[in-house]
């Protein structure tokens, strides 16, 4: 009898041992960003913690698109661009990488170290822009905004010369590399630079002479997985502390205004080319 009792004693503390190995066990998810986005996700990686989801952090310089390496299996999800990014990187590369879950709206704004206002814009005033198709044509739509220049009756949101149609201040259009739009203005008159690497640099949306209407959708960052864990549910939890009220008051705070959080239904989200339209 005393033995039986000692092999079912041994037997159930073999159990509470294995239970508590599995509650213990995280399941671990590499987060492809840029540097940019280092301490919102830091926030997230302690949030998501708590409900057992551990987050690997994988930072990219701005040599090496982190779509690459989502679409290679190096990281499980990104979060690091807009969706008009997202689809022109599908479209180059015959991938079919999905957003999963909106996070900020980072407005693109004019910036001048010579200037203070539009008005003192000149005839043939030299505009550095990003040459990346996507913020290219992200640049022409701003300064169309503020009725600088108008884009072709085919502009498809893909920047290009030949994406100008009327140009009446007869400005110099320069693209340069995104990365380089900071150091570049010491040169130009203007500059359009990413929300991002403005921050990189120093400078707030405050500082822009001009930015982005914030509800302009395809340039609504996005959070990215691969088409086959787009249902993955601990994916969509990761959205979801990304999205909660909490993040949205931390990301405000950290980011002195410069990010704006948005959570927009992908639904919603997927009629972005009627931006275009207007």
């Amino acid at each position: 009898m005393r033995k039986l009792n000692y092999i079912l004693g041994l037997m159930a503390l073999l159990f509470l041992l294995v239970a508590c190995a599995k509650a213990n066990e995280k399941e671990t998810v590499k987060v492809g960003i840029r540097s940019s986005e280092f301490e919102t996700w830091e926030y997230i990686k302690e949030q998501a913690a708590k409900e057992d989801i551990s987050l690997d952090l994988v930072t990219f310089s701005a040599q090496y698109d982190p779509n690459q390496a989502l679409a290679e299996g190096e990281v499980d999800i990104n979060a690091f661009q807009h969706v008009a990014y997202l689809n022109l990187f599908n479209t180059n590369n015959k991938t079919d990488l999905q957003a999963i879950g909106t996070t900020i709206m980072a407005p693109i704004g004019l910036y001048s170290k010579k200037y203070k206002t539009l008005d003192e814009m000149k005839e043939g005033a030299k505009i550095a822009v990003p040459k990346d198709p996507s913020n290219w044509g992200r640049a022409l739509l701003l300064l169309q905004e503020y009725g600088l220049l108008t884009v072709t009756d085919s502009f498809d949101g893909n920047g290009g010369e030949d994406r100008i149609k009327d140009n009446p201040k007869k400005l110099n259009i320069l693209p340069v590399d995104g990365a380089t739009t900071p150091r570049v203005m010491e040169d130009a008159d203007f500059a359009v630079i990413n929300n991002g690497i403005a921050v990189e640099a120093g400078l707030l949306l405050k500082d822009a002479i001009i930015h982005e209407n914030e509800t302009a959708k395809p340039f609504l960052n996005v959070i990215v997985a691969r088409p086959g864990d787009k249902d993955n549910k601990t994916l969509k939890k990761i959205v979801d502390i990304y999205q909660r009220e909490e993040t949205a008051n931390f990301i405000k705070d950290i980011s002195n205004g410069n990010y704006i959080p948005v959570k927009m239904p992908l639904d919603e989200l997927a009629t972005w080319k009627e931006f275009y339209l207007h």
